[in-house]
């Protein structure tokens, strides 16, 4: 069965009750139901632990998806970690913290594809900071003006809502994605949407924050010539 991914409906959610499903041949631990987010997108996979019955906890240094399911969620254990039973209940938690910071980089990130409104070509989220590679045909980017534009969009506020539309949707409007490298979560038969009211929307399948005044003072750190054409933009939470 899929793994339920209860971060795509709420990712604020830092905890949440699951059963063990299966542990493979590595030790990842598959679990009915999550809160924690797979690599991807850019976005890294998160960490936490595993509450047991007895009290004891599984540290979680990742989470991945199962390379022969991709529907199906591998949390990764920290070496040295027990493992659980098939069948045992526990409770998924996040580290809340870390997973903040990279809803409110990944936001920015959002909105720095407006900023510079060219074809992405890459791009990585860190911990409280990430990074956009822009097919850009010509340099004399400023690091300053570049700031003050994305600390302008920060400010206005605005609130951020997901909804889904259908492949063929997404088809006819060929317009919404931005990005050249990494392609839009697809294969269920419908892809979900990240609206920045009045500012953005693009194809997503990663955790951002509610609106984008949560995602604080924001600075552009590099810019880097990574060919001819490639621009690579540093930003980091001030």
């Amino acid at each position: 069965m899929p793994t339920e991914l209860l971060f795509r409906d709420d990712a604020y959610l830092a905890e949440a009750p699951a059963t063990v499903v299966a542990i493979n041949e590595r030790g990842g631990i598959e679990l009915d139901r999550t809160v924690f987010y797979a690599t991807g997108g850019g976005q890294p996979g998160d960490a936490g632990v595993l509450a047991r019955s007895d009290g004891s906890e599984i540290a979680i240094g990742t989470a991945i998806y199962n390379p022969e399911d991709k529907s199906r969620i591998l949390h990764v254990p920290l070496e040295g970690q027990a493992a659980p039973a098939t069948g045992e209940p526990l409770v998924a938690r996040l580290d809340w913290e870390r997973r903040l910071k990279r809803m409110r980089i990944h936001t920015a990130l959002h909105l720095l594809s407006v900023v510079l409104p060219y074809p992405v070509t890459g791009g990585a989220i860190g911990e409280g900071d990430g990074r956009l590679d822009f097919d850009i045909p010509e340099g004399g980017l400023d690091k300053a003006e570049l700031t003050e534009k994305l600390n302008a969009l920060v400010a206005k506020n605005a609130a951020i809502t997901e909804r889904w539309i259908t492949d063929e949707e997404l088809d006819a409007n060929p317009g919404l994605v931005k990005t050249m490298s990494v392609k839009p979560p697809r294969g269920s038969g419908r892809v979900r949407l990240v609206s920045i009211e009045g500012i953005d929307l693009q194809p997503c399948g990663g955790t951002h924050v509610r609106n984008t005044s949560e995602i604080g003072s924001v600075a552009v750190t590099d810019i880097e010539k990574k060919g001819k054409q490639n621009r690579r933009v540093r930003i980091a939470l001030a």
